[in-house]
């Protein structure tokens, strides 16, 4: 009763021509989101090298150089939202999302590769310390820096949760690390302006912590989406809706998979086992309407239906046991 109230307030078809709209959008939030933040970000870094040829600040270009990095990183990601919309092929049977845990691949490389510069730059500045003039306009060029990717960070990570795609909130992430550089450059050009040369590898250095443990994060979501890792409780509110559809009398094996930001589900649910073919085959129907609503963002369920055991009956799938076991 409950999913039907549901059905009632909130009406969707499960006709695959539905399922792959829904998807499509998916996929266009996820590309305008990539490409706003890509505007903000041009323009962002664009500000910056103006200050950077007058003042000849070397943090300022750092910081620059992250920015347009970070700008750049919308590249693979938008082209695996492109491979997303594709339909699935005989080789590709399951369609093109995982492109986006490449793409998250890459971009927690590209975080990594931020930490390095960072590192090194800080490294190099504390060997040899250089003078920064303007600085004035270097620190409003780098509050300039931490606002806009902090604004980018705030969207991304918000669209990508919304969505369901690690690549997007990995790479919202990396802009928040790119913030976190901008504000090594205010706080450089704070001690600049004390004269404290030393504040600039200093505070990089502490910054470059910053950036490692935001790759630390990035990488743990990257690599739990490639390994198939889901949320438990999606898992436990799966269980919960399958046991309340009439005729399930058990919930068997459950498996529940991301493709890109999208879910699918493989169940073995236990029916009546003088239950008809159409009658066992209803209960599935229904039983994937269940998952339906209960599971966000899950496109498709795979409901298998097994017979109630009988008395002194043989397990039916018996002749598969040899196959489990050599796996």
């Amino acid at each position: 009763m409950r999913h039907r109230l549901t059905h009632l307030l909130k009406p969707h078809s499960h006709e695959t021509a539905d399922k792959l709209d829904s998807a499509l959008e998916s996929s266009a939030r996820g590309m305008r989101a990539l490409w706003v933040s890509l505007a903000v970000l041009g323009v962002t870094a664009l500000a910056q090298a103006v200050v950077v040829v007058a003042s000849g600040s070397v943090a300022l270009l750092g910081d620059t150089v992250h920015n347009t990095a970070d700008a750049l990183t919308a590249v693979p990601l938008g082209i695996a939202f492109v491979l997303g919309r594709r339909a699935a092929t005989r080789r590709f049977t399951y369609g093109y999302g995982r492109a986006e845990d490449l793409a998250g691949i890459a971009i927690v490389l590209t975080i990594a590769a931020s930490a390095a510069f960072a590192a090194w730059t800080a490294v190099d500045r504390l060997l040899d310390p250089r003078p920064m003039a303007q600085i004035p306009a270097v620190a409003v060029a780098a509050l300039v820096g931490f606002a806009g990717n902090e604004w980018v960070a705030r969207y991304r990570i918000r669209v990508g949760r919304s969505i369901g795609s690690a690549a997007l909130v990995a790479d919202g992430l990396h802009a928040r690390t790119d913030g976190f550089t901008s504000l090594a450059v205010l706080l450089s050009a704070g001690g600049a302006a004390l004269g404290w040369q030393l504040a600039d590898p200093i505070v990089g250095l502490a910054i470059t912590a910053a950036i490692v443990l935001v790759l630390r994060d990035a990488a743990r979501e990257v690599f739990r989406r490639v390994m198939d890792a889901v949320d438990p409780e999606l898992v436990d509110a799966a269980e919960r809706a399958l046991r309340e559809v009439a005729g399930v009398r058990e919930v068997g094996e459950l498996r529940l998979r991301w493709i890109g930001h999208r879910l699918r589900a493989e169940v073995a649910v236990v029916v009546d086992g003088e239950a008809t073919v159409r009658e066992a085959h209803a209960i599935a129907v229904e039983a994937e309407h269940a998952l339906l609503h209960a599971v966000p963002r899950l496109t498709a369920a795979l409901v298998h239906a097994d017979p109630a055991p009988a008395p002194g009956e043989a397990d039916p799938h018996l002749a598969l046991a040899h196959h489990t076991t050599a796996a």
